[in-house]
């Protein structure tokens, strides 16, 4: 009846969604509505960080319910859960990412870094990456670099010139009309591709040198999912604006994009209101959001990244993954083919395990689990990986 329901009543994404009717969640599982049992590695597409129902965050969630919900627009109230969810990140970003804008989601986030490079450098062309995905709004649907996707719901923003990412050569590109360059520090859709080493320090420097901004785009590989808090961390550098969404939450919606304190400045005057929302900084959210880095940093959650992703790589290994790619619990087995792909997602379902697809290459393969995620299920998971693969 639900499914029928939701076929019917709930707009779609695709001609055909996967449609597993979900009764419960908890740790590294889903139980569906006959009660079979899936062990969960794509955590909400890298958005469960701790899990589904993290006791901490379900805590943190019940006692801020007992006290207020929505109360104002954010920014006009001291409101104390996001006050100390934006201190929690400033004490773990540099001086000049200091200051966070709460947003509902990453792509509000991406809106608001666009918005404020064009206030702080006045200048209004924005530079991105072919194959990249920052979010579906009209702004970041313009950062997109996959005309097949962007064609239909032109005019997109004006003055986007687009990028090959890791190619250095493309970097004279940026200019001194260039407001900002917008780049993933992971390519997701693209197949999660790493930056080459020297790549985003080169960027940075160009950007130094031009007076454009640098915006990283840490949506879905920051928040610890590559063994750091945040993915720019391996690279030696500290971008101009950080956007941040999907794990901060801990299952819960959010956003949010830091910069530096004269730079967010700029969002209060001339206009004022230079960028508002109504339930961004929501203090239930903003709780569980607080809780979740809280979690995340005490009990030194990321040390173990490094060793789970090797225990990935070592029980992968396999004649139909040509190559694993990604960092940290961020992984993409590569394997011959899109129907290989969609059949390994579609076959790992009927016998327990969840994975999934990623946007523009359709070789590969989502692997995101939470970072809590146990050797035991790591096991558990890959050797489902592995029959499935032998059964082709």
């Amino acid at each position: 009846m639900i499914l029928d329901d939701f076929l019917t009543y709930q707009a779609k994404t695709t001609p055909h969604p996967l449609g597993l009717h979900i009764h419960r969640a908890k740790g590294s599982y889903l139980y569906d509505a006959k009660g079979k049992k899936y062990l969960d590695f794509v955590a909400g597409v890298s958005a469960c960080s701790l899990g589904h129902r993290h006791p901490a965050v379900v805590r943190a969630m019940k006692k801020q319910l007992d006290r207020y919900m929505h109360v104002m627009v954010y920014g006009e109230y001291a409101q104390t859960p996001a006050v100390e969810l934006c201190k929690t990140l400033a004490q773990q970003l540099p001086p000049q990412l200091s200051v966070t804008y709460l947003t509902n989601s990453g792509t509000e986030a991406i809106e608001g870094a666009m918005k404020l490079a064009k206030r702080v450098t006045e200048r209004q062309e924005i530079i991105a990456a072919k194959n990249a995905y920052h979010g579906s709004t009209q702004g970041a649907l313009s950062l997109l670099g996959v005309p097949a996707q962007t064609q239909a719901y032109q005019p997109l923003l004006p003055q986007v010139e687009f990028i090959t990412f890791n190619a250095i050569s493309d970097l004279e590109r940026i200019t001194t009309k260039t407001a900002a360059v917008v780049l993933e520090t992971i390519q997701g859709g693209a197949g999660f591709i790493l930056p080459q080493e020297g790549y985003l320090a080169a960027v940075k420097k160009r950007c130094e040198e031009t007076g454009a901004l640098l915006i990283l785009d840490e949506i879905q590989p920051g928040i610890g999912r590559t063994g750091r808090l945040f993915a720019y961390e391996h690279e030696n550098i500290v971008p101009d604006i950080l956007v941040i969404g999907k794990g901060l939450g801990g299952g819960m919606p959010i956003g949010a994009f830091c910069s530096s304190p004269a730079f967010m400045e700029t969002l209060t005057h001339n206009p004022a209101l230079g960028h508002i929302t109504t339930f961004g900084g929501n203090p239930v959210i903003a709780a569980a959001a607080k809780a979740t880095l809280h979690t995340l940093i005490d009990q030194q959650i990321m040390r173990s990244i490094d060793e789970k992703e090797m225990l990935f790589r070592s029980l992968l290994q396999h004649p139909k993954i040509e190559k694993i790619n990604g960092r940290g619990l961020m992984l993409a087995p590569l394997l011959q083919s899109p129907e290989m792909a969609q059949k390994l997602v579609m076959k790992c379902e009927e016998k327990g395990l969840i994975l999934f697809f990623l946007l523009w290459e359709k070789r590969a393969v989502r692997i995101s689990p939470p970072l809590t995620i146990s050797t035991k299920e790591i096991e558990k998971g890959c050797a489902i990986i592995r029959e499935v693969l032998d059964s082709f």
